[in-house]
């Protein structure tokens, strides 16, 4: 086929093409073995085309997950898609650099088929949308700020003006990291002290993470006994502000506890990132705008596999972070959650 053969010289016009253009580019026959790598996908992965050429993309190349952190190479592969509809697919996902380091892209595939309509390669284009998402957090980041100036009466009239009455009030899909914390033994501490020392605790260990998370640009969703969930926009966020409440916020409330002759307690901290739905729950009489979904349940499981006083993160944040923060981070263990087909990896902070 002419395709496959002008993919095969350097000096076609369709090569000069392809390495000319500011998206990554790569080929795949159906076996899904890489047939062309261009100059930009080079740049964005640190890939060279010599060391992918005549590889599986499924060989650990680009070791793309998805939003909620799930492998999809061997299960939800657009590549797979497109091939099986012998048609198009696209989706965001994150793919993994040589360096190791994961970065949001738009990806979209489609197929190229020979006179007979059989499928003999796949070509997926993607599109480096780090800046998007930069962009994305920042809005968020003005909005919540913004809110801070101005009366509540103010920032909903404004909304309504911004928004259609069809619109308000809807469930709505966001792409959110959530952070869970509670107290490490907190049935022991309830039973041996008197209730008015459980209230103190959890009114001093509440004051603190409401003031570190309103900073770090999170909110508290709900607390839940002895827990917090809160949300952010940024996953950098979330992970600044959890650091913060276990490096200062938590020693200094247990000096303060100390010198007041009561005990010392401690936290543990999970951090997940993914797609949530947001939206009013309750009755009639009485709604909570809150996040539900997996995303929220895995951060929950996640935390409760964090160590105490440590912060553990899934793969799905890790990927969000930026160079700074990502290498703080190393793998600790996998764990098997229900209803998963793969185990969910932790990642532990290294202060």
């Amino acid at each position: 086929m002419q395709f496959l053969d002008d993919l095969q010289n350097p000096q076609s016009e369709l090569v000069r093409t392809l390495n000319n253009l500011y998206d990554g580019v790569y080929v795949v026959n159906p076996q899904r073995v890489i047939l062309f790598w261009n100059k930009a996908a080079e740049v964005m992965t640190g890939y060279s085309a010599e060391e992918v050429t005549g590889k599986s993309c499924k060989d650990d190349i680009l070791n793309h997950i998805d939003e909620n952190g799930v492998l999809i190479c061997r299960s939800a592969c657009p590549i797979l898609k497109a091939i099986a509809c012998k048609g198009s697919s696209s989706a965001k996902v994150y793919p993994k650099t040589k360096a190791g380091k994961r970065f949001p892209v738009e990806t979209h595939v489609s197929t190229v088929q020979d006179e007979d309509g059989s499928v003999v390669a796949a070509i997926e284009v993607f599109r480096d949308i780090s800046h998007q998402e930069e962009y994305r957090i920042m809005q968020e980041k003005f909005n919540s700020l913004i809110r801070k100036y101005v009366s509540t009466t103010t920032y909903s009239d404004i909304l309504e003006r911004v928004q259609s009455d069809s619109q308000q009030g809807k469930p709505r899909i966001l792409d959110l990291t959530v952070l869970y914390l509670d107290v490490v033994n907190f049935t022991g501490f309830s039973e041996k002290n008197p209730p008015q020392a459980v209230v103190n605790l959890l009114n001093d260990l509440f004051g603190i993470c409401d003031v570190i998370t309103r900073e770090c640009f999170g909110d508290i969703d709900k607390f839940i006994g002895d827990a917090i969930m809160a949300v952010f926009n940024d996953a950098n966020d979330a992970v600044r502000s959890a650091i913060r409440i276990l490096d200062s916020g938590i020693p200094e409330m247990n000096r303060l506890r100390e010198e007041n002759g009561d005990e010392s307690v401690a936290i543990r901290i999970g951090i997940n990132s993914g797609l949530v739905l947001q939206g009013d729950v309750g009755t009639i009489d009485r709604k909570d705008l809150t996040v539900i979904g997996d995303t929220v349940n895995t951060a929950a499981r996640v935390e409760k596999a964090s160590l105490p006083n440590r912060l553990m993160i899934s793969e799905a944040t890790l990927a969000r972070l930026n160079s700074e923060l990502y290498a703080s981070f190393a793998f600790h263990h996998n764990v098997e959650l229900k209803g998963k087909s793969e185990p969910i990896r932790l990642f532990i902070h290294e202060s």
